[in-house]
């Protein structure tokens, strides 16, 4: 955390899924981590807890209520010993083509293509400011219950989905929220972190603790 913040959250992308059929999952039940992704899970415990024993312990968790973001955190949860507050708002985002594999091969079909006619808000899924609103409500409420309790320089973690993460960095950065997905800086396991001063938002860092990990995976675009 930044010496001028006075409470950080921590955004973590969930680690691989178990999906050999390449499924647009997205808020579907039923996906948990590859055995890629428990190592994943393993290695963002391991950071967090490094960190903890070096003097910048965590103080609040949360996840997403989606299989794969309570595995992710699980074993972050053991290593500190704390609970863990499962938190709707940071859920993965709406989108039409959810369960779908290849998806590709389906936008070629007439009848997808009414969902394509807007890719600014976007038209097949949930609006992205709708998203950076929920997520933002989300930091908010944890990060003043982490202040009330454990005053400044207080830490929260919470692990979510790669686009809610990534559309609510472009909105701290004041970035337009419309972008290719190809071009996402927010890799599987990813710690986006949002720096909360008196104004707010006021600036964000971002590392990849588990990069080498991050290079066997076979992950999908975000929805």
């Amino acid at each position: 955390m930044a010496d001028t913040a006075t409470a950080t959250v921590h955004l973590v992308r969930h680690g691989e899924v178990h999906n050999p059929h390449k499924v647009l999952y997205g808020r579907l039940a039923g996906y948990g981590l590859s055995e890629l992704g428990r190592k994943m899970a393993q290695g963002i415990a391991d950071y967090f807890g490094d960190r903890a024993e070096a003097g910048r312990p965590v103080h609040i968790l949360a996840a997403s209520p989606l299989q794969r973001a309570q595995e992710t955190i699980a074993p972050l949860a053991e290593r500190l010993g704390l609970p863990v507050i499962t938190e709707d708002r940071v859920l993965e985002a709406e989108n039409a083509f959810e369960g779908l594999s290849n998806v590709k091969r389906h936008l070629r079909t007439p009848k997808y293509w009414p969902l394509l006619v807007n890719p600014f808000r976007p038209s097949w899924g949930e609006p992205y400011k709708q998203q950076v609103e929920r997520v933002l409500q989300a930091v908010k409420d944890l990060s003043d219950q982490a202040l009330a309790e454990y005053g400044a320089g207080a830490e929260v973690v919470i692990v979510s989905h790669q686009l809610p993460i990534w559309v609510t960095r472009l909105w701290a950065e004041q970035r337009p929220l419309w972008h290719d997905p190809r071009q996402r800086e927010c890799t599987l396991t990813s710690v986006t972190s949002l720096h909360i001063g008196s104004a707010g938002v006021e600036s964000v860092s971002y590392i990849e603790p588990n990069k080498e990990l991050s290079k066997q995976a076979l992950a999908l675009p975000g929805a």
